[in-house]
């Protein structure tokens, strides 16, 4: 269990806060003291709620829990807490659970979101109309100022959530979101990841679980300073995909009170989208590896000819009906015309993306994830429903059940 030091000052010890914000921190004794003074100036001169904040040091190994510790001795309204390990989701899963305040919030140390959408983002949880609210960059009304490659890898990774995990959300991973603490008592403990991918397991579990999610859109302003590892983050936030699409959507432990989750996905569809998640995580890992030998063009053309002739083996051998393998050269030319399609579009996206944000590993699998969303439509229609009619004739052939 993480290890957790907490210093507060007095006027926080009294009735509970109506919003509890929590700022995740690491490594900002630069920015910390500038940001929580702003913060801490427009709710006590705008906000219409009683707020108490809570930094949530994560480990940081310059002065940043010094200036914490100040901050919340001598700032009303200001606490800190000094976690032992990195991960804005361990911040999380240390305060919000155990928070006193009836909604619990979260944002960026830098502001980089207008904090004028604070109060459209927790007033549906005061009221009771919803239990979960989002800030988001790519919904209409939003306003965004930020670099290209940014743009680019964050659009792309919202359509992989949609595309395999059926997410209806438009923006998983804003720095800027609410919830009620009823909902977070119950729903932050079922979160297994500490990282970034946490936002997104956690509005996917909200969503199994019937949660009422909120969207703001919000002006927000790409921080310079980000420090954010593109790589390693895109390899982490795959493999927490891969890990909950793997889960049931109806698992009883994603279930709130009575709320369950309705719909689920068939075991026939969720086998198809699995190997079809498989497939893109394998197309991503040979990419990676080729990319500095054949540059990315050629890596990115020699990992789709392998990862599609793949697939559409797997997909064929889903199946063992006499129909499935007639078929099964007609689904390996369905699944040529698909990487056709991939290829053209992340080398369309390769060409683009280089131009403007310029060549590098990050602006690379940016672009092909990028690329490899766009195709993701056409990939559906041709391979995965070719290989789902197989799949359904094999198991009316298992069933005993005639086509009729």
């Amino acid at each position: 269990m993480t290890s957790i030091e907490t210093l507060a000052s007095g006027p926080t010890q009294g009735a509970a806060a109506r919003v509890e914000i929590v700022v995740p921190v690491f490594n900002e004794e630069h920015s910390l003291e500038t940001g929580i003074h702003r913060l801490r100036r427009y709710l006590d001169s705008t906000f219409p709620f009683s707020c108490l904040i809570t930094i949530a040091d994560n480990a940081s190994t310059d002065r940043t829990q010094a200036v914490a510790a100040r901050l919340a001795e001598e700032v009303p309204g200001v606490r800190s807490i000094r976690l032992a390990d990195k991960g804005r989701g361990r911040a999380l899963r240390a305060t919000w659970p155990s928070s006193a305040s009836p909604v619990v919030a979260y944002m960026d140390v830098d502001l980089s979101t207008d904090l004028d959408a604070l109060l459209p983002l927790v007033a549906p949880l005061l009221s009771g109309h919803s239990d979960l609210s989002i800030g988001t960059r790519l919904a209409p009304g939003a306003h965004v100022v930020r670099g290209a490659k940014r743009e680019c890898l964050s659009r792309a990774y919202n359509a992989i959530v949609h595309a395999t995990l059926g997410g209806q959300f438009t923006d998983a991973q804003c720095g800027f979101k609410a919830m009620r603490s009823d909902a977070a008592h119950a729903l932050v403990p079922l979160v297994e990841d500490d990282g970034w991918f946490f936002d997104t397991e956690l509005l996917v579990l909200a969503q199994r679980s019937g949660l009422r999610i909120h969207e703001v859109p919000v002006d927000w302003v790409d921080d310079p300073d980000s420090r954010v590892e593109i790589a390693a983050t895109v390899r982490e936030d795959l493999r927490g995909i891969w890990r909950l699409l793997r889960t049931s959507p109806a698992d009883p432990g994603v279930d709130i009170g009575a709320r369950r989750c309705r719909g689920a996905d068939s075991p026939a569809i969720a086998r198809v989208a699995g190997v079809g998640l498989a497939s893109t995580l394998a197309y991503l890992a040979v990419f990676i590896v080729l990319r500095p030998r054949f540059g990315p063009y050629w890596a990115n053309a020699l990992a789709i000819g392998v990862t599609a002739l793949t697939n559409a083996a797997v997909h064929a051998r889903m199946s063992s009906s006499p129909a499935s393998r007639q078929d099964r050269l007609h689904l390996q030319a369905v699944a040529l015309l698909a990487a056709a399609a991939s290829l053209a579009f992340t080398t369309a996206a390769l060409a683009v993306v280089g131009s403007v944000a310029g060549w590098s590993a990050g602006t690379e699998i940016a672009a092909v994830i990028l690329g490899t969303a766009l195709a993701a439509p056409i990939r559906f229609v041709t391979v995965h429903r070719s290989a789902m009619r197989d799949l359904r004739t094999s198991n009316r052939h298992r069933s005993g059940k005639d086509d009729r």
